[in-house]
């Protein structure tokens, strides 16, 4: 049922006291970098509409002419719907879907999944919509949403904040003091909307008040699920009183958890109303030399989280105005200690899911192997490498290890069936590693899977004459490196393109012969990718540190190797794996 309307006067008038029009915008540019980044999709757009167009001040992977242009008209419109129902608009197909399947965008900018949240002004007139586009069909979760009208809250903050700059503006006796204070709601609505972790919402809250309202101290309390009270912020507090408000319990008589319980402001303007209201907090104020404190609560929709106080070395009694600043800023802080948390949580599924992927590795009564995994160094701590070792019989030694292209939870997903068939297929049948990656790349089209993957399948045999034969196959990965036991280090090069590339691949077996007391090192290429440093020079650090350590155990080279790679900032995972053999 239609409630909203694109050409309302009273709607009208808020989109141009937002100041924006059809050209990019620093802060909402940002937003859209954000959903895009967390929800993983190729597009995402901060979109207004007005009565006739829409206009894009954040795009983020929009197809050209569409990025430059920044607007496009209502014919290619999926948010008008948001507008036009003042409600969210979820799409999991829109070729199939009766509300917007004969829109133009469909095909002149590839919106297939779409998910929208309206935006909305203090009136709760819905301005626009902040939206995640995918080009192919998607099932949105309940967390991707929820992170979305998350996202949308902190955004439409960040539009409320400009239209109640506009309105400041126009009131010259109070229009300096207004419009700082409207500045630090539009950069609180940015920095805080970027940190995903708790220390660093409390780092950037802690900046955020330096100078505009110039606290003596900044605390951010949280209530834990047994009635207690922890302290975030206590970093730069000395250690005794640090420690004496850690954990404290949540009916004590402090501002940050009366706040919390009453869930209204406690403005105490002077030492004497510290003392009167919260005599837990006397001690710690005439210790630290404070005499006024303001605590608002943060609260969350299933009851009070926590606290956001500010504490001052001189009397201080709010106006409405810096009251209305701190309240809203406490809305930040809660907003982006609720994303924080949803992204720890992600964070530590993907580092377990990441961990029970990967194999133990078998034994073998001559041969020794080793094999570590290091996550990227950034948020998702999850991505697609992987290896594996599988003794066939008494002799043979089948060695993997692989990459699936991407950086997520998708990705290790993949890299799982991809891992899973593998092992299946070599098992199956005795055939050379070039045919068993042949049947691997048709059996997982067959199956639907569609992402790229290097693989690299190796089988290690003992020699008649002494030694051991390598013979492998490679899709597309970085070559192996054996150590030979004068001290040589050889790339065992060539390969084939990688798996999913292209049908009908021809792949070719390689051989070499390894001389007793050689060592081989398998890896993906985050061990030899830095930013520092071009790949070819990454693969001769690596040269080097091997031929360097020639007489270390499996064990102690993969540690040398992991502590190699752990010393550059790593954006993409490693995995390696380490055989040596006896030596003659």
């Amino acid at each position: 049922m239609t409630r909203g309307s694109l050409d309302a006067a009273a709607r009208l008038a808020s989109l141009r006291r937002t100041g924006l029009g059809a050209a990019p915008d620093e802060m909402f540019d940002r937003f859209a970098a954000m959903v895009r980044m967390v929800l993983k999709v190729p597009v995402a757009l901060v979109s207004l509409v007005t009565d006739d167009r829409q206009i894009f001040p954040g795009a983020c992977g929009l197809g050209e002419p569409w990025q430059q242009a920044r607007e496009t008209p209502l014919s290619h419109s999926f948010c008008q719907h948001v507008v036009l129902t003042e409600e969210p608009l979820i799409v999991v197909d829109a070729r199939a879907d009766e509300r917007v399947r004969g829109n133009l965008a469909i095909d002149d900018l590839d919106v297939v999944g779409y998910a929208g949240m309206p935006l909305t002004d203090a009136d709760g007139l819905v301005l626009g919509s902040l939206c995640a586009i995918d080009h192919e069909p998607r099932d949105w979760t309940a967390a991707e949403l929820a992170l979305l009208a998350d996202l949308a809250a902190a955004c439409a903050d960040s539009l409320r904040a400009r239209i109640t700059a506009d309105r400041a503006a126009r009131q010259e006796a109070r229009a300096e003091a207004a419009f700082q204070r409207t500045r630090l709601l539009l950069r609180a609505s940015t920095v805080l909307a970027e940190a995903d972790t708790l220390e660093k919402v409390i780092e950037a809250v802690r900046e955020l008040a330096t100078g505009a309202l110039d606290p003596a101290y900044v605390g951010v309390s949280l209530l834990d699920d047994r009635a207690r009270v922890a302290g975030h912020s206590l970093r730069l507090l000395p250690p005794a009183v640090a420690d004496r408000w850690a954990l404290y319990p949540a009916d004590a008589l402090t501002p940050s958890a009366l706040a919390a319980r009453s869930g209204r402001p406690v403005l105490l303007p002077d030492l004497a109303a510290v003392a009167a209201a919260t005599p837990d907090a006397l001690g710690t104020f005439e210790e630290m030399g404070w005499q006024s404190v303001a605590a608002v609560p943060l609260a969350g929709p299933d009851g009070p989280v926590g606290a956001l106080a500010f504490a001052w070395k001189a009397p201080n009694a709010l106006d409405d105005e810096e009251l209305g600043i701190v309240t809203a800023l406490a809305g930040f802080v809660l907003q982006a200690i609720s994303r924080s948390r949803l992204l720890d949580d992600r964070r530590t599924a993907a580092a377990v899911m990441q961990k029970a992927l990967l194999s133990a590795l078998p034994r073998h009564d001559h041969l020794r192997l080793a094999a570590r995994y290091a996550p990227a160094q950034h948020e998702d701590h999850v991505g697609g490498d992987w290896y594996d070792a599988i003794s066939l019989g008494d002799e043979r030694l089948v060695l993997i290890i692989g990459d699936v292209s991407g950086h997520s939870i998708t990705a290790a997903a993949t890299m799982s069936q991809y891992r899973s068939m593998l092992r299946t297929l070599v098992i199956d049948r005795h055939e050379p590693p070039s045919a068993v990656l042949r049947r691997l790349e048709h059996t997982s089209r067959t199956a639907g899977i569609t992402s790229l993957a290097t693989v690299l399948l190796a089988y290690l045999d003992p020699a008649p004459a002494g030694g051991h034969t390598l013979t492998w196959a490679n899709a597309g990965h970085p070559a192996p490196i054996a150590l030979l036991p004068d001290g040589a280090v050889e790339a065992l090069g060539g390969h084939d393109p990688l798996i999913g590339a292209a049908r009908r691949v021809s792949r070719r077996n390689q051989t070499r012969e390894l001389p007793p007391g050689s060592v081989l090192l398998l890896h993906t290429d985050g061990l030899v990718e830095s930013r520092g440093a071009t790949y070819d020079e990454g693969v001769g650090a690596v040269r080097e540190l091997l031929a360097r350590h020639r007489s270390a155990g499996a064990d102690e080279l993969a540690d040398v190797l992991l502590r190699h790679a752990g010393a550059a900032a790593r954006e993409d995972d490693v995995a390696l794996l380490v055989v040596a053999t006896p030596a003659g």
